[in-house]
């Protein structure tokens, strides 16, 4: 499937180049400790700048999903699942990703599902596969 791809800054090249490495990296606070995403300067809970890119598992489970059946462009091959996953790291923090890696009338809510990466230029996009 044909992707446009994200412009990379300082905040968000951990993000999206992690994969390079295997990891799915999001921002971390020093100060009160809490992952947040999108990346950004400041930390959104506690307003500390004191924050960075840090590892997490790349494992969490499928909050809820939608099965596109719309073509949107004749480069893109439907059906495919559009899901919000939570990571197992911070209850709360969830990321809006693709699922990939079996028919979407597979896919499920409480699904467990791992980090599984497809790069595309310098970017190592995170999409999700069913965990092992």
């Amino acid at each position: 499937m044909p992707r446009k791809l994200p412009q990379i800054t300082n905040d968000s090249s951990a993000f999206w180049q992690g994969g390079e490495s295997g990891l799915l990296m999001i921002h971390r606070c020093n100060t009160c400790r809490r992952f947040f995403h999108p990346p950004a300067p400041i930390c959104p809970s506690c307003g500390s700048l004191d924050v960075g890119p840090e590892a997490t598992s790349g494992r969490g489970t499928i909050a809820t999903y939608t099965i596109n059946q719309q073509a949107w462009t004749p480069e893109l091959t439907a059906p495919y699942v559009v899901a919000i996953v939570e990571l197992d790291d911070q209850p709360g923090l969830r990321l809006l990703s693709n699922v990939v890696g079996l028919p979407p009338e597979q896919v499920r809510i409480g699904m467990q599902v791992q980090v599984a990466f497809e790069q595309h230029e310098d970017i190592w996009l995170p999409l999700f596969k069913k965990a092992e």
